[in-house]
């Protein structure tokens, strides 16, 4: 019986809040009933889409995993060297350990965040413990877009990058998107930055966060 795992992320790029990357493993005669419900790359979802078709999702994949890389994994990873092509490639090989117990003809397809999509393939490939039961290993681009199984899990990544968004939110009030780009997350970081500059919630190593603190340096030494 052959399984599609699904691979892809929510969260790449933002200074604040976690990356989560999930695996959905969904049997292909399942993928039409998917797609029939309307699974799609997340993008192209509302919020409250999302969060209908992912108890769905989860009722009909074989399996599923999430994990989170908080803000200060994240930035140890950074400062020793690892970069973050390198953290999503290790934590999809995770995945696939996880998944790779007792299910046959799993072919596994990857939204690739590289542009260099044989390099990436063949570093998860080097983490995989089970390689050899594995029918075939691919990294796309825009996977999330033509796999079933990889926007499957794009969707269940982004609902619970949303979650967290919320707990912050929750704790420290209007903080936006956490993406570099948005000017609420932006204005949150200068108004807040003294106040929580010892806190987890931010990526440190990211230019967006240096340059406030930069920036804040720059007037204290003016002042």
């Amino acid at each position: 019986m052959p399984f599609k795992l699904g691979i892809d992320e929510a969260g790449r790029g933002p200074v604040l809040g976690p990356l989560v990357i999930a695996g959905c493993l969904v049997d292909e005669k399942h993928e039409k009933k998917l797609k029939k419900l309307g699974v799609k790359d997340s993008k192209k979802l509302t919020r409250k889409k999302r969060e209908e078709l992912e108890i769905q999702i989860k009722e009909i994949a074989e399996t599923f995993e999430v994990i989170r890389i908080y803000p200060s994994e994240i930035d140890a990873h950074s400062i020793s060297g690892v970069n973050l092509n390198d953290l999503e490639a290790h934590t999809a090989s995770e995945i696939i350990n996880r998944i790779n117990r007792g299910f046959s003809e799993i072919s596994v397809v990857i939204d690739c965040p590289s542009p260099n999509r044989e390099a990436y393939n063949e570093l998860v490939k080097s983490k995989i413990l089970k390689l050899r039961d594995l029918k075939e290993v691919a990294s796309e681009h825009k996977a999330d877009v033509n796999h079933i199984s990889a926007s499957a899990a794009s969707i269940l990544a982004k609902c619970v990058r949303d979650r967290e968004m919320d707990i912050l939110k929750e704790k420290y009030g209007e903080v936006g998107s956490g993406y570099c780009h948005d000017p609420i997350t932006i204005k949150f970081i200068k108004e807040n930055l003294k106040k929580l500059k010892d806190d987890v919630i931010f990526r440190k190593t990211w230019q967006t966060w240096q340059t406030a603190v930069a920036e804040s340096e720059q007037k204290t030494l003016f002042e």
